[in-house]
This record gives structure tokens, sequence and C-alpha cells, in this order.
């Protein structure tokens, strides 16, 4: 690998605590910035990615299903009114996440539409059937 020298601007408070850390690790400042820099770009490159919804497709889904999602009794009556409208909540990793019925397209989280997973499963004092992540409702439920 071929190396290209770089030319840092540091404070001298910076310099003196990096010379330190240096000398403690038994070697120079140039390692430990470089060592540094491999962590954080390792780092950086394996951080989840925050899955930002567009807000552009949410916000009119949010209004459309608002009655439904605040007024449904149970889960059986929130997938119906969902139904009705061409959509379901699925099992999306711990929680749920909003598809079309037809093409089975993700739209959004339910989180994303203010019916979070956690605030759904104590509204209806249960989990949605099917879900395969139960101990959520059972730690929601203080068991």
């Amino acid at each position: 690998m071929t190396q290209v020298t770089v030319m840092l601007t540091l404070d001298r408070h910076v310099l003196k605590a990096l010379d330190s850390a240096a000398r403690a690790d038994g070697s120079d400042p140039a390692t430990v910035i470089r060592d540094a820099i491999r962590r954080d770009l390792y780092r950086r490159s394996r951080a989840k990615k925050a899955d930002r919804p567009d807000e552009r497709l949410v916000a009119p889904l949010r209004a459309l299903l608002a009655d439904d999602l605040a007024y449904a009794r149970d889960w059986d009556d929130l997938a119906a009114r969902l139904s009705a409208k061409g959509y379901a909540l699925r099992e999306a990793g711990a929680g749920l996440a909003l598809f079309e019925l037809n093409g089975n397209r993700r739209l959004a989280k339910a989180s994303d539409l203010g019916a979070s997973y956690g605030r759904l499963m104590r509204r209806f004092g249960a989990p949605m059937p099917g879900h395969s992540h139960r101990y959520l409702y059972d730690r929601l439920a203080g068991r």
C-alpha cells in the first residue's frame, strides 16, 4: 500500500495529549493518528444507517391512516381497517411496518406513522397475532 504524507494543524494541547498517548503506547504520534483514523472509518462503515422515511410519503399516509390507528379496538379491527384501504401491518424486526397489500411493498415503519408496536401492544393488551417477538409483550406486561 502506498502511503501519502498529510499535514495536520493541531492545537498545542491536542499535540501534547497526542505525544503522551503515543509514549504510553510505545509508539509515535503518526501511528496513533493512523490507528485512530482506521478505527473511526471502520466504525462508520459498520454503523447502522438511519432509516429515515421520506416525509413526502409518510405524511399523507399518516393523515390517511390516523383515525384507523387511533380508533381500532384490537388487532383484528386494525387489520380490517387497514386492509380496506389497501394496507397491512406486518412484522419487521422487533416492530411493525406498513406494507401495500398489492405489490407487497414496504412503505414505512409503524412508529413513523405514530403507532409503534409497543404502543399498540399496550393499547390492545396483547401482542400482534403471529408476531415472533412475544417477549416484548411479556416485558411490557412486567412478566
